[in-house]
């Protein structure tokens, strides 16, 4: 699997967040059946509740397993992942998944999904794979369906359109486009553990997966006070353990985008953010140095490498920094003067997945938290405590409900 995915511009780290973490998601759903739920097709959901004086007649909740087929239309930045994190509560709960793995990518969905039809354990059928163009899927499904995607906003709109789900009683779930933030609080200045900590995060964020992640950091919220030190610190973080090139070379750190149609979408899309005001403080948007797979060090015009990119604003509020993601190793560094401007600002993301918050200062944390959780699906709290044991930013983790819908405009 490692060396398929090689092929996608994926590195070994990237490896173990997508395959790993994939197989991990598994075993942690597996554990958790096994531990959790009852050896039943039914779940019960609660005590029973009495709805007569004398006891005799009584209520309760419970939950069986829908009748139909679990559809997962996924992203192409997870093709092992994406499709593991769905089939897992899926299989425990008995029902078949279809899965329609993106297309630039799908070839490691295939390698995978083969792997485990080979395998014998699951039941014939359990698993099922289309491969290319399924525009018509959602004809084929009604209320006795599930529909999950993953994906752009704008796809999403048209599948939660689809008269099957609007009329039909389809289940449609979806996760879409999202301006994850990270902020970093007014106690955290250099010399903290806190400002490494937020340092090291938003930089990795940049180079796993080369950002092509939905909940990568794409706004990076920092005091005004603060800016010029935090790009000074990230650009010098990128400078020393960035190693750009083909994921099969020894000491790679970051590998290529997923295709050069997805290079040509994020170079123009950030040469709208320039156009809009940002400031490009880090990067290049020209073809950069990599080491290729025999360790020579020069420029693959063929490749879809792309530097990382770290852009300044001086308006905070510009609607591009809020509206616009661009699905890449790109970061905005914006400014504010008052814990109330930072909330506002996160949730000018309009709905996200997820947002960390750096601070060792709880009152901080406290204000911060409250003030942008129903803006988010998931939040982080990091500081010196949990900075080397938690699984960072942008890992969700299969034992928590850990993202929403994404924005949701």
């Amino acid at each position: 699997m490692y060396r398929i995915s090689a092929q996608t511009g994926a590195t070994k780290v990237d490896n173990l967040v997508d395959i790993d973490g994939g197989i991990g998601v598994l075993f942690t759903f597996g554990s958790k059946g096994r531990r959790e739920l009852p050896n039943s097709n039914v779940v019960i959901d609660g005590p029973l509740e009495v709805l007569s004086r004398d006891g005799s007649f009584l209520g309760e909740h419970i939950y069986t397993r829908i009748p139909g087929v679990a559809v997962q239309i996924n992203a192409f930045n997870f093709p092992v992942w994406g499709m593991l994190e769905k089939f897992a509560p899926a299989f425990l709960a008995g029902v078949p998944s279809i899965v329609k793995p993106a297309t630039p990518t799908g070839y490691v969905t295939e390698a995978m999904v083969r792997l485990m039809v080979d395998s014998g354990i699951l039941p014939a059928g359990s698993i099922q794979l289309i491969s290319g163009s399924a525009r018509d899927l959602l004809d084929h499904l009604d209320y006795r369906d599930l529909a999950a995607f993953t994906g752009s906003a704008s796809t999403s709109k048209k599948l939660k359109g689809h008269p099957n789900v609007v009329f039909g009683g389809v289940r449609f779930t979806s996760e879409t486009d999202s301006l994850n933030a990270a902020i970093l609080g007014p106690d955290a200045g250099p010399g903290t553990p806190e400002f490494e900590a937020f340092v090291r995060s938003v930089a990795t964020e940049r180079t796993v997966k080369a950002g092509q992640k939905c909940t990568s950091i794409r706004r990076t919220i920092v005091p005004n006070a603060l800016k010029g030190d935090v790009v000074a610190a990230i650009s010098a973080r990128l400078a020393e353990k960035v190693v750009l090139g083909d994921p099969r070379a020894e000491g790679v750190t970051m590998g290529a985008l997923a295709s050069l149609d997805q290079l040509a979408d994020v170079r123009a899309a950030v040469q709208t953010m320039l156009d809009a005001g940002g400031e490009l403080v880090y990067g290049t948007l020209d073809s950069p140095q990599v080491t290729r797979r025999d360790g020579s060090v020069g420029v693959v015009e063929q490749g879809a490498f792309m530097s990382p990119i770290l852009l300044r604003w001086a308006d905070s509020r510009a609607k591009e920094v809020h509206e616009l993601e661009v699905f890449g190793p790109v970061t905005s560094v914006i400014g504010y003067e008052s814990l109330d401007e930072a909330i506002q600002l996160a949730a000018m993301g309009a709905g996200s997945l997820v947002a960390s918050v750096c601070s060792n200062d709880p009152l901080i944390v406290q204000q911060l938290v409250t003030g942008i959780a129903a803006h988010h699906g998931r939040v982080l709290v990091l500081n010196r405590e949990d900075a080397r044991s938690s699984t960072g930013h942008g890992s969700p983790v299969p034992h928590l409900v850990h993202g929403g819908p994404g924005r949701w405009r």
